[in-house]
């Protein structure tokens, strides 16, 4: 009962959201901030546990497996041109994946961070799947990912058209790759808004950022994390 209640709610608050975000797209109207806040208003009028809400939605969040890989028809459409690409590509992507890492190692330690919320955190530029076992990975708290998760999505898709229009990045393949680098799912939904090509490559950057973040966890983040601890 708890599963089916609390996932119509869920689902018809991010409706209601989409709709206000729709009519006025103002960055606090998002749908993956305004959601999440009237959820967290209803939980606690009720005096239901954050535990027992994730419990009863959690196979929404199961969805996201399969919602990733449906990425992969649009890629097979433009499958030439990513080949084409393909360098260029992983380069660009790679490049991400490190700006994402030292960046926000560079600004915890700016403004003195614990080790265990820096751990939760250096996994935000990625899609929340993968980014809940790279945080299990190098030992962060998966909830706190998830938060910093959205975040990162919810302003990346946000502030990023702007970015894209201040930096003159015209072509629907830079477009889609900037997104979905820097702002996952929530950045390919908004590269949608450039058509097709934009969608797939950002869906393509959000899939190779999440699998080179997932050797960066293994490789690269423990010892950035024991040098970021000694000093």
């Amino acid at each position: 009962m708890m599963t089916v209640l609390f996932t119509v709610i869920t689902f018809l608050f991010y409706r209601l959201a989409k709709k206000v975000y729709s009519k006025w797209a103002l960055p606090f109207f998002h749908p993956l901030l305004v959601a999440p806040i009237l959820l967290i208003v209803l939980i606690s009028i009720a005096h239901v546990s954050a535990n027992q809400y994730l419990d009863a939605t959690k196979w929404l969040s199961h969805m996201l497996g399969p919602a990733t890989v449906a990425f992969a028809v649009p890629i097979y459409r433009h499958l030439p041109t990513i080949k084409k690409y393909l360098g260029t590509i992983l380069v660009s992507i790679t490049g991400g994946t490190l700006v994402a890492i030292f960046s926000t190692l560079g600004l915890s330690k700016l403004i003195h961070l614990q080790s265990d919320f820096v751990t939760s955190i250096l996994p935000r530029s990625i899609t929340t799947p993968i980014a809940i076992e790279v945080s299990k990975q190098i030992g962060g708290l998966p909830t706190l990912t998830t938060v910093f998760v959205i975040l990162t999505g919810v302003i990346g898709g946000v502030v990023g058209p702007s970015v894209l229009k201040w930096l003159s990045i015209s072509t629907p393949i830079a477009k889609g790759l900037a997104l979905g680098m820097a702002a996952h799912g929530a950045g390919t939904n908004k590269a949608l808004d450039y058509g097709e090509q934009a969608a797939t490559f950002s869906s393509l950057a959000m899939i190779f950022a999440a699998m080179i973040t997932l050797i960066w966890g293994a490789v690269l983040i423990p010892p950035l994390m024991h040098i970021h601890h000694i000093l």
